[in-house]
């Protein structure tokens, strides 16, 4: 472009000269003679206005003008620089004693008014034009062209489209003046893949090795799924680099690239060969510590981790020095900047290299303590300050501390307030010589409110719910009206509320929690209240429901907890109790798993919880750490206070068991088995204990790897009394609870129909819930995107699972498995969406379904699914 301008700025600049100098000699004026400028004419117009042009100039009449002179060359340079005019000519039209007329020709540029491609997907063009900034109205100029082609090519050779070709061409648009149309046509043509890598002068690393080290550059192979074999030269000259840092591992410091070619095989093939110099092989000698006053030789030296005599390893040591792949890393500079030394600097430095040992330096300053001054929070604009605050490590006057900062990202991204992926502390207004340095937190909102509004057909009818959660709530705020955008919000309160209902049954359920109880200290207060109500159904011969509500079965409870933060073992920590009470009420209704129909049972326990929770990057997308809890639930041993021979009960209850499977029981003696049953199971003795631990690695780039691991038993205190109808596990399909609020835990196992790993009875249609279960799984994870307004991902999985009735039955490795993908949405208005396909290897449960094979593959909705 800039070749081209000058080019004609020159040429038009000669014949200017030459038409002044005709004019002059026809005019006999002087060389460089002051003149008046008379007039202005502008020629060659075609779209703009003459006095636009003129404006453009800068020129008016009644100026004084010098001709020839600098002016003039400086008008021309200027339009030139306006990328308007294909051509520009000044001409001296007149000249009447000292005043001149001037004429200025142009030839304007042609106007972009359409644009087509060929050879790209619709969906990319858009891109590509925006990219490119071939827009309608653009002016047509050779750059344009040029630059738009070599982006084009460019993009697509990065992806491994060595061969990619572009044209572009124009042709005149008859509809309006001035203006042509562009058509580019784009040839991608197939990728090009690596053939083989070939190395040259490796002698003491294999090929293999090397290979290996290019992390980015592959050759083709069978079955690689996340690397591909494409060539992009940015990548190549990145991997060049982890080559000579693999030699460097190995103790080669002196290894270099001597020569690097690329040969093709066809057109879509290529080979890559380079070749090494490795040199010799050299090692750790003497490292000492100079400038260090804060720390002894001994602690930094821990640190390192490096001992004399050890092979070479330069990319070790640069990590121990100061390791930028990792946010928290075990290294000197983090030690130093974890204890207020934030402007420290530790330079490695060989002092000599003595046949095949090399002594260090590490050279080391200090630099001043460093405090923080100034701590501010932007971008809250629901959530209030004290929110944000009491989560924050770092705090005004406090020493500088990096490790502080870590943990505070990660307890923000833990709110669920906030995007994870952008809490990004700056560091401002640093001074070293004061020792201070300001710390902005920068947040962006997402959505902490959900609703959930469903309509379905199930049951024998229609089924409705309406679900509000509010995880940001505040509840001071409830009765100030100005305070609702919608609902009160900011003090990270969580307000829930849920209702369903069908024809057989209704739930309401109500729960608050309040993270800082008073305000001062991480103590988490929790208050439930639910009801539902299960009424007795029947289907007549043309397939209609009868409901009867006067069967019916109801559950109503309260729960309250308190759970706190500790520092012990470590502050992930966190010790719950909680205190619950459940009412069964049975009304002419009973559900198989005892004899009485009408009468009720209370359930009193405390739980007592330990839990920690060290996961990275956020609850959606967790890409580190582990989260575990473990949960003992108990009520007391209600029949060790009681006078009752619950021994001779449970006899007698099995007699007329016995009696009522083999001839049946008269009216007398079913009542009296119903009272025995009502007498055990009055007051509910049990204890429950489960256990749940998920682990989380990045295995490489985004994608992670979640473990899983989980255990439940529950079990009596008195085998007279026998084990509880409730409180049981559910084991099979998504994993979601539907409206039951009996104590029950619903266990996630795919690829298997709802709760269809469960034990059932002899010929029965419903599972009675297992008093043991055992599952493990493993998920691979790979985000698609993490944005607050949507944060999807995808799944792969293996999941094996089980559940007995008894520890004698107990196998920990007879597992049900399965395997399949599936794929998750979280909308912050709707909570994690999601489906999952899962085939289930082995048989299930069901008694019918015995012997029938595999369960096969299945179909999972996961709705609401809360973390």
């Amino acid at each position: 472009m800039t070749r081209f301008i000058s080019l004609n700025h020159f040429l038009t600049t000669i014949l200017f000269l030459t038409t002044f100098i005709a004019a002059a000699q026809d005019n006999s004026y002087e060389d460089g003679k002051s003149y008046i400028l008379g007039g202005l004419d502008v020629t060659g117009l075609q779209s703009y206005n003459e006095q636009t042009v003129k404006t453009y100039t800068g020129l008016r009449v009644g100026q004084p003008i010098t001709l020839p002179g600098e002016q003039i060359s400086e008008v021309i340079k200027k339009l030139w620089g306006l990328e308007l005019f294909s051509e520009i000519e000044f001409f001296i039209t007149n000249i009447e004693e000292n005043t001149v007329f001037l004429e200025l020709n142009i030839i304007e540029r042609p106007t972009l008014t359409n644009i087509k491609f060929y050879g790209v997907k619709k969906g990319k063009i858009e891109g590509l034009i925006k990219d490119t900034d071939l827009k309608k109205g653009k002016k047509i100029t050779e750059s344009l062209i040029s630059n738009s082609k070599n982006y084009i090519v460019n993009k697509y050779k990065k992806q491994g489209y060595l061969n990619a070709e572009v044209a572009i061409a124009t042709s005149k648009d008859t509809l309006d003046t001035n203006t042509q149309s562009m058509v580019v046509n784009v040839n991608k043509g197939d990728k090009v893949k690596i053939r083989d890598i070939i190395f040259e002068g490796n002698e003491q690393l294999g090929d293999k090795k090397l290979r290996k080290a290019l992390k980015n550059t592959k050759k083709k192979k069978f079955g690689r799924f996340w690397k591909k074999s494409k060539y992009i030269q940015e990548d190549y000259e990145e991997d060049l680099g982890l080559l000579i840092d693999k030699f460097a591992e190995n103790g080669y410091r002196d290894a270099r690239v001597i020569s690097d070619s690329v040969i093709k095989v066809d057109e879509n093939n290529i080979d890559l060969k380079i070749k090494v110099e490795e040199g010799d092989k050299y090692y750790f000698g003497n490292i000492d510590f100079v400038g260090n006053t804060v720390y002894t030789d001994r602690q930094l030296n821990q640190v390192l981790g490096i001992k004399k005599g050890d092979t070479y390893n330069g990319v070790l040591l640069r990590e121990r020095i100061a390791d930028n792949s990792k946010p928290d890393p075990s290294d000197v500079t983090s030690l130093y900047q974890n204890n207020g030394y934030l402007f420290s600097t530790i330079n490695p430095v060989e002092i000599s290299a003595a046949n095949d040992t090399i002594d260090f330096e590490i050279r080391i300053i200090e630099g001043k303590e460093t405090f923080l001054s100034h701590v501010t929070v932007s971008g809250n604009d629901k959530t209030n300050d004290h929110v944000i605050y009491r989560e924050l490590r770092t705090r005004p006057g406090q020493k500088y501390n990096k490790a502080d900062i870590i943990r505070s990202i990660r307890e923000l991204g833990q709110l669920g307030f906030f995007d994870a992926e952008q809490i990004t502390p700056d560091v401002l207004n640093a001074n070293p010589n004061e020792g201070t340095v300001d710390l902005a937190w920068n947040l962006v909102e997402s959505g902490s409110s959900q609703i959930e509004l469903q309509g379905g057909y199930g049951g024998g009818g229609f089924i409705g719910t309406l679900g509000l959660s509010f995880s940001n709530f505040s509840i001071q705020n409830l009765f100030k009206g100005e305070k609702y955008k919608p609902v009160p919000m900011g003090d990270g309160q969580t307000f829930a509320l849920r209702l369903q209902a069908s024809q057989t049954y209704r739930v309401y359920s109500l729960n608050f929690a309040e993270p800082w109880l008073g305000g001062k200290k991480p103590v988490r207060f929790n208050l439930s209240m639910s009801r539902t109500q299960q009424f007795a159904a029947s289907y007549d011969t043309s397939g209609d429901i009868d409901i009867n509500k006067d069967q019916q079965f109801s559950i109503t409870g309260i729960t309250a907890g308190l759970a706190k933060r500790v520092q012990w073992p470590d502050d992930f920590f966190t010790i719950s109790h909680s205190l619950s009470y459940q009412l069964y009420d049975f009304r002419n209704y009973n559900i198989g798993l005892f004899n009485f129909g009408d009468g009720k049972a209370n359930s009193l326990a405390y739980t007592f919880g330990i839990s920690r929770n060290a996961t990275q990057g956020g609850r959606i997308f967790p890409r580190g750490g582990s989260n575990f809890e473990v949960s003992a639930k108990f009520t007391p041993p209600w029949s060790l206070f009681s006078n009752k021979d619950f021994r001779e009960l449970k006899n007698r209850s099995e007699e007329l068991e016995e009696e009522k499977n083999s001839v049946g029981l008269s009216a007398a003696d079913q009542s009296e088995l119903e009272d025995l049953d009502q007498e055990r199971f009055r007051l509910l003795e049990y204890y429950k204990v489960k256990f749940k631990g998920d682990w989380y690695t990045t295995l490489v780039d985004k994608l992670v790897l979640r473990s899983n691991a989980e255990f439940g038993f529950l079990g009596s205190y008195n085998s007279a009394v026998g084990n509880v109808p409730f409180e049981r596990f559910y084991v099979g399909g998504d994993g979601l609870g539907n409206f039951t609020l009996d104590g029950r835990d619903v266990v996630q196992l795919r690829g298997y129909d709802e709760q269809a790993v469960t034990p059932y009875s002899d010929g029965a249609t419903s599972p009675d819930g297992a008093l043991i279960y055992n599952k493990f799984s493993l998920e691979l994870r790979y985000p698609l995107t993490l944005k607050p307004s949507a944060s999807i991902y995808g799944l792969a999985f293996l999941e094996g699972g089980n559940s007995f009735n008894n520890f004698q039955d107990f196998n920990p490795f007879e597992l049900k498995r399965s395997a399949g993908v599936g794929l998750r949405i979280f909308m912050p208005a709707f909570g994690l969406l999601g489906i999952d396909f899962g085939y289930g290897f082995d048989e299930d449960l069901v008694p019918t379904s015995a012997g029938q094979g595999p369960s096969g593959w299945q179909t999972h909705f996961i709705i609401g699914q809360q973390f």
